[in-house]
């Protein structure tokens, strides 16, 4: 399998994501939105520890499917708030987080006006690429 990620010249440099990703491989694992939703259902309290259950939720997942974060190849990040110093403080936590590599990768960061779940503050989407 090979993933090449870059930028094209006549685009800025964007902050640790690449606008291009491309992807020769043999099989695409697309994970559901990953919620903060901790082993026994419930959402966990505040945003960082939020943002936090959803890295452990999305590594669990890339797990099972035989993936790793160096494997994904697009993520979309969801954060309830029209605040964009909340959409930085979850950038950062989890682009410090154990699933960082993912977001090496193409990446879309937004805010929006509700999520599924009562509570909930933070969604994340991923595509993965494998051998």
């Amino acid at each position: 399998m090979t993933i090449e990620r870059q930028n094209p010249p006549g685009l800025h440099t964007p902050p640790g994501y690449h606008h291009v990703v491309s992807v020769t491989a043999g099989r695409t694992v697309y994970l559901a939105g990953q919620c903060p939703l901790k082993p026994d259902g419930t959402v966990a309290e505040g945003l960082l520890p939020q943002v936090d259950q959803v890295a452990a939720n999305t590594a669990e997942a890339l797990k099972f499917a035989g993936a790793t974060p160096a494997d994904v190849v697009r993520t979309v990040i969801y954060v309830a708030t029209n605040d964009r110093s909340k959409l930085a403080e979850v950038w950062d936590r989890l682009t410090g987080s154990e699933i960082a590599e993912a977001f090496t990768s193409a990446s879309t960061l937004l805010g929006v006006a509700q999520l599924g779940f009562e509570g909930q503050l933070v969604e994340l989407d991923v595509t993965a690429a494998l051998d």
